[in-house]
């Protein structure tokens, strides 16, 4: 066997094989033997063995050595090879990667795809769904507007707008079971945006006819509530005019309408009032019989009313002047009022407030019945008859009379303790009587009624006032002020009752001022 030379191994095929080669020359110096490790000895039988078994166990264990470095070796080849093929592999691997990588490209390009047509879809369903509502909504309102003109054609009947109104309820009705059909079977429309504009237009006519329906309605309710007004307007006329016939024949017979059967306590202000109505109606009366006398006189009713205002009221009409006189008469018949003897000084009255009141009453009640004149011709020494007397006598001036008459008779008359028979006479003396009346009534409450005026210049109260001349708050040219008292107010208790009194504007009466 050939020998294991140095240059058998090859020191760059690795680190371990040149270790291994170290390891075997190592262990050939030192004498042990590679298979069995037994050292070699000094002994001379050993020595003195067959030399050639030796060399045959070193040729020997040299060729295992070299064995032992070729299987090393080869080791070391087999590692490399498969190191290489590790390599390889992981190069074969990263290729396959890549080739896999090459094939998945397309993949995610057909899933994008894919994808985007999902949503393509989905927005196309939306529209669809979209534009079968609007179709839908479109017929509601047809149906409503339909019912609307059905509705409307029945009041009045109108047989031909009931049947064109029907025919459209039905031909709506048909339109959505179809929408229904359509959607249970997905049969939407293929242009979607067109349809969905088409469908809010006729929404928005059906809309605009139920308004029209509407506004006819509403016109045809006004019609007949203004034909109600019409109606009722000419049943209080009549209501009126029926209570002014009432009124003149109570008026003309001279009685109160209180009721007979009332007691001294059960007075209430209702009572008062209902006999200052026609105590009022009877003093304008007057006025008006007054004013006539004057005017066939010849007067400057002008003149005459601005001597008893002062000039300083400036009316809003030309026949407002008779307020004026209104105002002259209320003030001359009511004062003293707020006296239980009422501008009879010598009259006899009880001492005891209660006592007052029960003659106060007795005598309301006594005269209430009766007539003016017959009453006083009947009791010519009452003091009703005195209280006539002192009225008169200061109510009509000796000229006034001379004018109206030429002499002085009646004063004489009324002087001397009797009374004319005269027209003229017969309306004061029925004034004269409500007022006296209205004075009985007033101290027959406990606390007794009190009168009250407004001064000239005061501004206007609702509580207290009561304006004639509804003009005064049409004017926004100033707050309008009190010119004078037309008739005075009354107090009962807690009950107010309004004076009534004609305004005028501050701005014309400093143009009175003025002037």
């Amino acid at each position: 066997m050939d020998s294991v030379s140095r240059s058998a191994v090859t020191p760059t095929k690795s680190r371990l094989a040149r270790t291994i080669a170290k390891v075997l020359h190592l262990r050939a110096a030192t004498g042990i033997a590679p298979v069995d490790g037994i050292q070699k000895g000094n002994s001379q039988e050993f020595q003195k063995g067959s030399y050639q078994e030796i060399g045959v166990q070193k040729s020997k264990s040299h060729e295992i050595g070299v064995q032992k470095a070729r299987s090393q070796e080869i080791g070391i080849q087999k590692v490399k090879s498969k190191e290489n093929e590790n390599q390889k592999f992981k190069s074969q691997e990263v290729g396959i990667q890549k080739v896999q990588d090459g094939w998945n490209a397309p993949k995610v390009r057909v899933t994008l795809s894919q994808s985007f047509e999902k949503n393509n879809d989905k927005l196309q369903e939306r529209a669809a769904l979209e534009a079968l509502l609007a179709k839908l909504f479109a017929s509601i309102s047809s149906v409503k507007a339909a019912y609307a003109e059905l509705q409307y054609a029945q009041t009045p009947y109108d047989a031909e707008g009931i049947r064109a109104a029907d025919h459209t309820v039905v031909d709506e009705l048909k339109k959505l079971s179809e929408l229904k059909r359509c959607f249970l079977n997905k049969q939407f429309d293929p242009s979607p945006e067109t349809t969905v504009v088409l469908a809010e237009i006729e929404e928005q006519k059906s809309v605009l006819k139920t308004y029209e329906i509407m506004g006819k309605k509403l016109e045809s309710q006004v019609r007949l509530k203004d034909s109600e007004v019409i109606f009722l307007g000419e049943k209080l006329e009549e209501a009126n005019k029926q209570n002014k016939l009432l009124e003149k024949r109570v008026y003309q017979s001279g009685q109160i309408y209180v009721p007979d059967n009332i007691h001294l306590s059960g007075l209430s202000p209702s009572h008062f009032i209902t006999v200052l109505r026609p105590t009022v109606k009877s003093i304008r009366s007057f006025v008006r019989t007054m004013m006539d006398e004057m005017k066939s006189a010849g007067w400057d009713i002008h003149a005459a009313a601005h001597s008893i205002d002062g000039g300083e009221v400036a009316y809003w009409k030309e026949d407002h002047k008779c307020f004026a006189f209104e105002h002259f008469v209320c003030r001359e018949m009511f004062d003293a009022f707020q006296y239980p003897n009422f501008s009879l000084p010598n009259e006899f009255l009880p001492d005891k407030k209660k006592q007052q009141q029960q003659l106060f009453f007795e005598r309301f009640t006594e005269l209430k019945p009766w007539k003016a004149k017959e009453y006083l011709f009947r009791n010519p020494k009452s003091a009703f008859a005195k209280f006539c007397r002192v009225k008169y006598l200061r109510l009509i001036h000796p000229k006034m009379e001379t004018s109206f008459s030429g002499n002085l008779n009646q004063r004489n008359l009324v002087s001397d303790g009797e009374f004319p028979n005269t027209n003229f006479f017969s309306i004061f003396a029925d004034m004269a009587k409500r007022v006296w009346l209205l004075h009985l009534l007033a101290f027959s409450f406990n606390p007794e009624a009190a009168i009250f005026q407004v001064s000239k210049g005061c501004r206007f109260s609702e509580v207290y006032m009561e304006s004639v001349a509804e003009e005064a708050f049409q004017s926004t040219a100033s707050e309008p002020l009190v010119g004078f008292t037309v008739v005075p107010g009354f107090r009962l208790g807690k009950t107010v009752i309004q004076c009534q009194v004609y305004l005028t504007s501050q701005l014309q009466s400093n143009r009175i001022k003025q002037r």
